[in-house]
């Protein structure tokens, strides 16, 4: 993970003086705890969570928000601000700062999406299937949540049909008992990138 995160700390800015990071993948992909972790290894890298800018009545409608709220703000080099969505209240909550920082990570179903991809330093894509993701994201919010995730799954369905994101990452992680490999994305670009694992193991040459 170190070195990941060392990749990503010397990639030029992409928004602004922010290198903006992208991880995208299934609903139940692990795409939370990984950027969690990649935040924390990168000294507390601030993380939007695209769960918190989506909302019950807008699933995939929220990219004119996050771009005014989030994207031009950021460019300019100035502090992001906006309203956290409760899922439970069904309601947007008070108004939380993203600062501009070195590295500002993304996450969330739809973070690389057409509207984003220019902004975005690097997209890292959670590789796997959508049907194994779909499986653990449904154990993981239990019974309460069964009618909405029946809706959520068609509507993802549409949205990656429409707008897909893993033929454009630059990266693709998985992962494993041992923790995470990092691996070359359909979209990447050519150059010496290498292997990165959570243990951070003498890194393989791609």
């Amino acid at each position: 993970m170190h070195t990941l995160a060392s990749l990503l700390r010397g990639l030029p800015p992409s928004c602004g003086p922010v290198r903006l990071i992208g991880v995208d993948g299934h609903a139940g992909s692990g795409k939370s705890t990984f950027a969690a972790r990649l935040s924390a290894t990168l000294g507390g890298a601030p993380l939007l969570h695209l769960d918190d800018v989506a909302s019950h009545d807008e699933l995939f409608g929220w990219t004119g928000r996050l771009l005014a709220q989030v994207i031009e703000p950021l460019a300019r080099g100035e502090s992001a601000s906006y309203l956290p969505y409760d899922w439970r209240a069904r309601r947007f909550g008070e108004p939380r700062a993203l600062p501009p920082a070195p590295v500002v990570l993304i996450e969330g179903v739809g973070a690389g999406r057409r509207a984003l991809r220019p902004h975005l330093a690097r997209l890292l894509w959670m590789e796997l299937p959508h049907e194994e993701s779909w499986t653990r994201g449904r154990r993981r919010d239990g019974a309460e949540q069964r009618d909405f995730w029946a809706g959520w799954v068609e509507a993802e369905r549409r949205h990656f049909a429409e707008d897909p994101s893993r033929p454009y990452a630059d990266l693709l992680v998985l992962q494993s008992q041992e923790g995470y490999e990092v691996l070359p994305g359909p979209g990447a670009s050519t150059g010496p990138v290498r292997d990165v694992t959570h243990r951070d193991e003498p890194p393989a040459v791609w």
